[in-house]
C-alpha cells in the first residue's frame, strides 16, 4: 500500500506540538494555518484552520494506527467504524489554495470593520441580504451582524468573517 493522507484528531491547542512529534517520527504532517488579525496584539497571528485536527501522510500498513492512537496529545485518526478515513490528495491541495486566497485577502478577520458599518452577506443562508456589522466575537473567528428580516427589529446573527463583505459608502 502507498502513503495516504489521514485526518488526525488532537487535543485542544495541541496542534503544533503534535505536528512536531509527527515530523520527529519521520512522517509528513500538514497543519493548515490561517493568518488572523487578532484584537489582542499578544495573540497568535496564525491559527489552525481546522482547530483540533491536522493531516498526516502515512502508510498505515507500515506505520499502523497505534502510533497515532497513543501519540501524546492525539485522540486518534478520524475513522468510520474501525477504518481510518483517507483524505483525497486533491482536498489537501484545495485547502492549500484556499489558505493562499485567505492570505492574499489579508487574513480571516475583517479588521477594518467597525460597529455600524454596512455589510453585504455573500455566503450562507442569508446570502444577498444587507446587514449592519455589530462585533468581532472573541475566541472563534466569527462576527455578529444585525439583520432586519421578517420584522422591523434587527436580530443579531453570528457568521464567519468570509460570509460578509463591507459595502462601499
Amino acid at each position: 500500500m502507498t502513503s495516504q493522507w489521514y485526518a488526525l484528531r488532537v487535543k485542544p491547542h495541541k496542534e503544533r506540538a503534535v505536528l512536531q512529534r509527527v515530523q520527529e517520527d519521520g512522517l509528513e504532517g500538514y497543519l493548515p494555518l490561517a493568518r488572523v488579525n487578532p484584537t489582542n496584539p499578544r495573540a497568535a497571528k496564525r491559527k489552525p484552520f481546522f482547530p483540533g485536527y491536522l493531516f498526516v501522510l502515512a502508510d498505515l500498513d507500515t506505520a499502523g494506527t497505534n502510533v497515532f492512537n497513543w501519540m501524546p496529545g492525539t485522540l486518534g485518526l478520524v475513522s468510520f467504524g474501525d477504518i481510518p478515513a483517507a483524505v483525497p490528495p486533491n482536498l489537501i491541495d484545495e485547502i492549500r489554495k484556499r489558505l493562499q486566497d485567505i492570505e492574499q485577502k489579508g487574513g480571516l478577520v475583517l479588521a477594518d470593520l467597525q460597529p455600524g458599518d454596512r455589510v453585504q452577506i455573500v455566503e450562507g443562508p442569508f446570502v444577498g441580504y444587507e446587514a449592519i456589522f455589530d462585533a468581532h466575537l472573541p475566541g472563534k473567528d466569527r462576527v455578529q451582524v444585525l439583520l432586519a428580516f421578517l420584522s422591523s427589529a434587527p436580530q443579531p446573527v453570528k457568521l464567519a468573517p468570509s460570509d460578509i463583505k463591507k459595502m462601499k459608502k
